[in-house]
């Protein structure tokens, strides 16, 4: 069989075609290489912005990293710490948010998010008390313009009446005598 010289030809002008510098992907100049240097701290975006940008999208540990990176570059400021804090308690991560937006409202007595995120994290946790008075706080600093502040503020101190002790069929006390002068109280479910 007798092979046609044509779509070798062609085959051989693809290749040469393929092999021209057109831009493409190269660098500028004839190095396969990337630019060299750094990358201009202007062209770069912000890790708070970019942290706050992944929260609203729900991507909660990527934010984290975000912010821990904003925390390298600015250092530990109430905003980074309140934002690492936030991004904490919405991975669940109680204790650590809470650690952390209580270093947030010793950097920074008046900053309104963080007294605020440390309530919802008390919240979270059951402490009512405390949580109200946060929101307390936070409420003041804001001087009442925020109303999710004002629900939060009105929802700890409902949760803090309700969990009073007026639940007398739950736990029954009683008093037992154990020595001279000695008591113990006890309670029966």
């Amino acid at each position: 069989m007798i092979q046609s010289p044509v779509p070798g030809a062609i085959l051989a002008l693809f290749f040469l075609a393929a092999c021209d510098n057109v831009g493409g992907l190269r660098a500028s100049g004839d190095s396969p290489f990337p630019p060299a240097g750094r990358l201009d701290a202007r062209e770069a975006v912000d890790g708070l912005t970019v942290g706050h940008r992944l929260m609203a999208a729900g991507e909660y540990e990527l934010a984290l990293k975000a912010y821990l990176r904003a925390g390298a570059e600015r250092g530990t400021t109430v905003d980074v710490l309140s934002a690492i804090g936030s991004a904490n308690l919405k991975l669940g991560r109680l204790g650590q948010a809470e650690d952390i937006l209580r270093r947030a409202v010793e950097v920074d007595q008046r900053f309104v998010p963080a007294w605020n995120n440390l309530g919802v994290v008390l919240m979270e946790r059951g402490r009512y008390g405390e949580a109200a008075e946060m929101f307390r706080r936070a409420f003041a600093l804001d001087a009442g313009r925020s109303e999710e502040i004002r629900q939060n503020l009105s929802l700890a101190l409902s949760k803090r009446d309700e969990a009073g002790y007026d639940e007398p069929e739950a736990n029954e006390l009683r008093l037992v005598r154990r020595g001279p002068g000695e008591y113990l109280l006890l309670t029966t479910p």
